[in-house]
C-alpha cells in the first residue's frame, strides 16, 4: 500500500506514459517533420523551408525530457526510458518490484507517441516510413555510415553517462530543483555527439516505437538499440555505486523533478 508521500503505482506508471510519449512525439516528431530542408513548388513559385538539422532534433529530445521531468517527475521520478528505470533499480533508487510496471507503461507511451506521429507525417505525399522515420541503425542504416562496433559503444558510453549524471542530479546532497536541467541538457549534448553515429538512442523505448513503424531493417536493428542502452544504464548504476555514491545503506527513491 502507497503511503500518502508516494503516489500509487498507477499513477506512476501513467506519468511514465505521459512522458514517454512526449518525448517520442517531441523529438522523433522534429526528426521526422523538421530536420531537413524541404522545397514545395507551384506553377509560378517554388519555396524552401529550411530545416532545423541535427542541432534542432538535439534540442528537441533535450527540451521534452526536461519539461516532462518539470511537470511529471514528481509523480514518477520522470524516467520516461527503460535503461533509466533498469539502472535505477540497481543502484536502488527504484524498487525491482515496480521496475516491469514502468518498463511497460515507457513502451505503451512510446508507442503512442510514434503512432501519432506516423499520423501526421503519413499525410505529406512521398512519405515513407521505412526510410524516414527516426529510427536507429548502423552501417548503411546509421546517418553517416558509422559500424556495428562503434554505434555500440557509442550507445553504451553515452547511456552510462546520461544515468550517471541522473543518479548525481537527482542525489540527496545535489541543488534542489535544477535536476531536470542537468538531465535534459546532457540528453542534448548526447544527441549532438551521436546523431550521425547511430541517430541516438540511449533509451530502449525510443527505438522500440518507431521501428515497429518502419519495420524491415530497423527491426532487424533493433536489438542493438535495446541491449547497449541497457547495459549502459547496468554499468552507471555499478559505478555510481561503487564510486560516487555517499550512503552505505540504500537511499530512499528520489524524483528528477523533485525540489
Amino acid at each position: 500500500m502507497s503511503t500518502p508521500s508516494t503516489p500509487s503505482l498507477a499513477r506512476r506508471v501513467g506519468a511514465e506514459i505521459i512522458g514517454t510519449f512526449w518525448l517520442v512525439l517531441a523529438g522523433c516528431g522534429t526528426a521526422v517533420l523538421a530536420a531537413t530542408a524541404t522545397t514545395t513548388a507551384t506553377a509560378s513559385t517554388q519555396t524552401l523551408f529550411v530545416g532545423v538539422g541535427y542541432v534542432g532534433v538535439a534540442l528537441a529530445f533535450g527540451l521534452a525530457v526536461t519539461t516532462a521531468a518539470y511537470g511529471l517527475g514528481h509523480i514518477s521520478g520522470g524516467h520516461f526510458n527503460p535503461a533509466v528505470s533498469l539502472g535505477l533499480a540497481v543502484a536502488r533508487r527504484l524498487p525491482w518490484r515496480d521496475l516491469p510496471a514502468y518498463v511497460v507503461g515507457q513502451l505503451v507511451g512510446a508507442v503512442l507517441g510514434a503512432g501519432a506521429l506516423y499520423a501526421v507525417a503519413s499525410g505529406r505525399s512521398g512519405f515513407d516510413a521505412a526510410t524516414g522515420f527516426a529510427t536507429n541503425g548502423y552501417g548503411a542504416q546509421s546517418p553517416q555510415q558509422y559500424g556495428l562496433a562503434a554505434v555500440l559503444v557509442t550507445e553504451v558510453v553515452l547511456t552510462a553517462v546520461f544515468v550517471v549524471v541522473i543518479l548525481g542530479a537527482t542525489d540527496t546532497p545535489a541543488p534542489k530543483g535544477f535536476a531536470p536541467l542537468a538531465i535534459g541538457l546532457t540528453l542534448t549534448v548526447i544527441h549532438l555527439v551521436s546523431i550521425p553515429v547511430s541517430n541516438t538512442s540511449v533509451n530502449p523505448a525510443r527505438s522500440i516505437a518507431p521501428a515497429l513503424f518502419a519495420g524491415g531493417t530497423a527491426l532487424g536493428q533493433l536489438w542493438v538499440f535495446v541491449v547497449a542502452p541497457l547495459a549502459g544504464g547496468v554499468l552507471a548504476a555499478l559505478l555510481h555505486r561503487a564510486v560516487l555514491a555517499q550512503r552505505e545503506q540504500p537511499a530512499p527513491q528520489r524524483v528528477s523533478a523533485e525540489s
